[in-house]
């Protein structure tokens, strides 16, 4: 596959290419990464981490997310250019693989040296983190094991933040964490599912179809919400507002149409990412 590699100049009767850090930031899966990232953050604050532990898990776990965002764009980008992405610079020929290849090289070596900078017990389960969701990358994602990355991706970074912490987490912590990265992986997936299917992509969530997508992944989100709850025992009067809440937009999810349902499930994805903060 041929690129046009980004550089300074233009040549005559051309527009000039996008910049290398616009490429960067569009091959990088920013807004998934930069909402990973924070939640790592809030969760450190949950744990009560000093500020330096802190800065260094965050920046951590960027490093991880941005390998993980340029890494995916960098596989997929045959797949991507027979879809018509052009919102992917790789696969619409305005980025530099050599650009992108080059950053995801540093970010990994960043993300390893950072996550053992935690201590040896968090920077392992960090890689596993991140390698898991490599493993999804190069190919999982196309099988029906395609929510597993997910589980033990989410799941695993409540591990970081606590064992940075020198204790383990409380069981509902990771286990509610894995229950959201699957819905997250359900929802995450609705808007690609026809471009998936004209490449030979066919995940759990496409094997389940777009009709069924955001009831399950209301299932699979209301089954976090239920986790928390049991396992942080807040007062009865916040467990039943919350309650109330998830279950009606779990509601809305069933019986919604357009795109409620799908708001609706981010919905119950955002109450549960709340409650793994404040729960704590």
């Amino acid at each position: 596959m041929s690129t046009r590699p980004v550089t300074g100049g233009v040549s005559a009767g051309s527009s000039p290419g996008p910049s290398r850090a616009r490429v960067l930031v569009g091959a990088a899966h920013a807004g998934p990464a930069l909402a990973v990232t924070v939640l790592a953050g809030l969760l450190s604050v949950a744990q009560g981490l000093d500020p330096t532990t802190t800065a260094v898990l965050v920046a951590a776990v960027l490093a991880g997310q941005l390998s993980i965002g340029w890494s995916n764009d960098l596989v997929d980008r045959s797949r991507d250019r027979a879809a018509g992405r052009r919102d992917k610079p790789l696969a619409s020929g305005n980025g530099s693989v050599a650009l992108v290849r080059g950053a995801c090289g540093v970010a990994v070596v960043a993300c390893l040296v950072l996550s053992f900078a935690l201590g040896p017990a968090a920077g392992l389960v960090h890689v596993v983190c991140v390698a898991s969701a490599w493993a999804y990358n190069l190919g999982l994602k196309a099988t029906v094991w395609s929510w597993a990355p997910y589980a033990v991706s989410f799941g695993g970074l409540t591990a970081v933040v606590t064992l940075a912490d020198g204790e383990a987490p409380p069981w509902w912590w990771p286990v509610g964490a894995a229950l959201l990265g699957v819905g997250a992986h359900l929802l995450n997936v609705l808007p690609d599912l026809a471009d998936d299917a004209a490449t030979g992509v066919r995940g759990l969530p496409h094997r389940l179809g777009p009709r069924r997508i955001a009831p399950v992944a209301a299932v699979v989100l209301v089954a976090a919400s239920a986790v928390v709850l049991v396992g942080a025992a807040p007062p009865l009067a916040a467990t039943v507002a919350v309650a109330v809440l998830v279950l009606a937009l779990a509601v809305v999810v069933v019986a919604g149409t357009g795109r409620l349902p799908f708001v609706a499930a981010v919905g119950i994805a955002l109450v549960d990412a709340l409650l793994l903060v404040v729960a704590r």
